[in-house]
């Protein structure tokens, strides 16, 4: 059976976000541990961090920043779903974000049925969130779209069936997608095991290689670089 990610890399170039918005503005984002100027701006909420986004993206002259893909980021210490005494910290992000105005569009990576959706609430958790199922070469895959808005889930059903670039949701803001700046959540899963409406999109080093492979970078599919 070919690889899931030799699948991806072969097909045409997609987009998860507002088709209107080009490539020519996009801009990549480090949000790792080693950005020493996001550390020294002690960006301690989410207010904090959109105006951090939007400076970045007028600075940049762009409409969408991106990046995050097997990142190590500090900024999911402040949530008790990744860094708590009984397990080992989550601070590797293992999704694509794409950084963009709340109310921006989002849509469908491939053609694909609704499996699941769920409203994930919590602080440093997806907000609503919805998984695609698709099937490519007769390979069953999900893409998870995290960080929604409220109304994203509202009429939605299971087995609802998407085309691809077909609106499948808008981007939520801090007061429901688990208190961060707008953005989506963009995650390819192989296996998703039992999950419903939710997978794991950080991780710890432990934990890293089976993600990787069960989780292949985005950006095979969305081709953005």
């Amino acid at each position: 059976m070919k690889p899931l990610a030799s699948i991806l890399n072969a097909l045409p170039p997609t987009k998860v976000i507002d088709e209107s918005i080009k490539i020519s503005e996009y801009t990549p984002l480090n949000l790792s541990v080693f950005n020493k100027e996001l550390v020294e701006a002690k960006l301690d909420t989410s207010e904090d961090f959109e105006k951090y986004i939007l400076n970045y993206l007028r600075e940049n002259n762009a409409k969408v920043a991106f990046g995050g893909y097997i990142e190590g980021r500090f900024l999911y210490q402040r949530s008790s779903i990744f860094l708590n005494d009984s397990k080992p910290e989550r601070n590797i992000h293992i999704g694509l974000d794409l950084w963009a105005e709340a109310g921006t569009v989002v849509l469908a990576a491939l053609n694909g049925k609704v499996h699941s959706f769920k409203n994930n609430i919590g602080l440093g958790d997806y907000g609503p969130t919805i998984i695609l199922e698709h099937e490519v070469e007769n390979q069953k895959f999900y893409t998870l779209y995290g960080q929604l808005s409220l109304e994203s889930i509202e009429n939605l059903n299971i087995g609802d069936y998407f085309k691809k670039g077909e609106k499948i949701a808008t981007l939520g803001n801090a007061s429901v997608n688990g208190d961060y700046a707008p953005h989506v959540h963009f995650q390819i899963i192989h296996n998703i095991e039992d999950y419903w409406g939710d997978y794991p999109g950080v991780c710890n080093t432990k934990d890293l290689n089976f993600y990787i492979e069960n989780c292949p970078d985005p950006n095979l599919l969305l081709k953005i670089t």
